[in-house]
């Protein structure tokens, strides 16, 4: 018991890392995937024409690829830092645009991963993370 309270000491922040990398790429990539497995994209580009976007079937495929290959970007933790700002932009669009004029209920979801995205763009991938990985090999080489 006492090496694992000393691991989880000494390995909190990328522990911690990994807790927001990992549940905020699982959460987005729901969405994403139920926009392109859902059977609803042509609908969701409707949307994204409606908000005004020029070629909205190139800008709604962007913003579901961003949630589920980001998403499934940010568990690897595989250009962590690439698909955060992807998300986090996607994810500001939809709070800001998309649900602008929702109450603050309404734009919740998207502000709350907004602010995750940007959490791991800031954080990188940590310790547990395939970028750690790849940087590590790349330095010893």
């Amino acid at each position: 018991m006492k090496q694992i309270v000393q691991f989880l000491s000494q390995n909190k922040v990328d522990l911690a890392i990994l807790w927001i990398r990992v549940l905020t790429g699982l959460g987005i990539m729901t969405h994403g995937s139920s926009k392109i497995f859902g059977g609803n994209m042509d609908g969701f580009i409707n949307g994204v024409g409606n908000m005004g976007f020029p070629i909205p079937a190139f800008f709604g495929w962007l913003a579901a690829l961003s949630e589920f290959v980001g998403g499934w970007m940010l568990v690897c933790g595989f250009g962590t830092r690439i698909a955060a700002v992807l998300l986090a932009g996607t994810m500001f669009v939809a709070a800001f645009i998309r649900h602008g004029d929702d109450p603050f209920s309404g734009k919740e979801k998207a502000l709350t991963y907004l602010t995750l995205a940007g959490a791991a763009g800031i954080l990188g991938g940590g310790k547990y993370s395939l970028d750690y990985l790849i940087a590590k090999r790349l330095r010893k080489a």
